[in-house]
């Protein structure tokens, strides 16, 4: 059942084909019309499953290379569809219907492939570290690497985070923040390990840099292939896949907030820092990313034994159906706020607020 995570860049090698078969380019959109209109409709029509696997079966799933596998499908595939599509694009045979078309279903493939890379970032076994980095590659994002397990894992729901939205903050608000800042703060945190290990901080030493010439070294392999005008095509599916990731990014700590300690810490992250959802198929086809309270509380744990948690605040759907509602502000405040809210009892001032909003948010939500 997990070989439903690699459907996604399977789908982007069968629309160039029925493409380059029948000249249709409307076979270019099959890959996003599966990922955002089949998922939710499977979602919203399928029961949720918030069953755990058992303890005692743990350590025999997390060996079973299956699972593995089907990671390590992933980046080939994604690499023949990138492929592929940079062709097309470089042929000049597509429509102008076709040519978005092609944007959007590779962009949605590299961007779902940002997820593998996450789930096998957090890995120990060199190999599996880079085949992630290797994923990242094609979104322009290695650089999300040092970010997301140095920095999101350490921040995560608190203001300091560029990647926790803020209650009341709209996605387009939070897009700029969170691609810059996690730009920003992964450099930070990189150049200050090599400068405590008394390396230089420009050299390949340096996973920020080493991730961006991975990205340098495609992009420009990829040029000499196609010739220079494909670049416009790789940027384009780039911005769109980590825009996906952002928009997941959005949904996963949305208002949520470690509250202070005495010492004036944050408190240990928990489940109830995170919004969860058991929605099958996106489950099925994210690697169980949304049971991500689990992955905060122990992010080596490998997916296929991730856990819902009763204490964690549970989404009214899945991802694929909530990345529209995010796209659309007002859609996702109607639908979010009030969960936000009640997730803390009616207190506010126990949310992670937007500051901009705070006071239009304390009248809608008095005391």
């Amino acid at each position: 059942m997990w070989l439903t995570a690699i459907i996604v860049p399977l789908l982007a090698i069968v629309s160039y084909g029925l493409w380059h078969r029948t000249g249709l380019g409307l076979h270019w959109w099959i890959t996003p019309l599966f990922v955002f209109v089949l998922v939710p409709l499977l979602d919203i029509s399928t029961p949720a499953d918030s069953v755990n696997p058992p303890e005692e079966i743990r350590a025999a799933l997390e060996a079973d290379r299956f699972y593995r596998r089907c990671t390590y499908l992933y980046l080939p595939l994604a690499g023949i569809g990138l492929v592929l599509g940079a062709a097309a694009w470089a042929g000049g045979e597509l429509s102008p219907a076709a040519r978005v078309g092609a944007v959007v279903s590779v962009g949605t493939v590299t961007g779902v492939g940002i997820t593998t890379a996450h789930e096998l970032g957090h890995k120990r076994t060199r190999l599996e570290r880079w085949l992630g980095r290797l994923m990242l590659a094609p979104t322009c994002y290695g650089h999300f690497y040092v970010e997301h397990n140095r920095g999101h894992h350490v921040r995560v729901a608190t203001p300091a985070d560029p990647a926790s939205a803020r209650l009341g903050e709209g996605f387009w608000r939070f897009w700029p923040r969170t691609v810059v800042g996690s730009l920003r703060s992964a450099w930070s945190l990189e150049s200050r390990r090599l400068r405590l290990r008394g390396a230089r901080v420009v050299s390949l030493r340096n996973e920020v840099l080493l991730g961006w010439l991975l990205t340098a070294v495609l992009f420009g392999s990829l040029a000499v292939a196609f010739g220079p005008s494909v670049l416009v095509f790789l940027t384009v599916q780039a911005v769109f896949g980590f825009t996906l990731l952002e928009g997941v990014n959005y949904i996963e700590h949305y208002g949520l907030a470690r509250a202070r300690t005495a010492d004036g810490r944050h408190e240990p992250v928990t489940p109830r820092h995170s919004w969860n959802s058991d929605a099958v198929t996106s489950n099925l086809a994210l690697y169980q990313l949304q049971r991500h309270s689990d992955h905060h509380a122990h992010p080596t744990r490998r997916y296929q034994v991730l856990r819902s948690f009763e204490e964690s605040p549970q989404l009214p759907a899945g991802y694929a159906t909530l990345l529209l509602a995010a796209y659309l502000p007002p859609v996702w405040f109607r639908l979010m706020d009030d969960r936000v809210v009640a997730h803390y009892g009616g207190d506010l001032s126990r949310a992670n607020v937007h500051p901009p909003r705070r006071r239009a948010l304390a009248t809608r939500y008095p005391a």
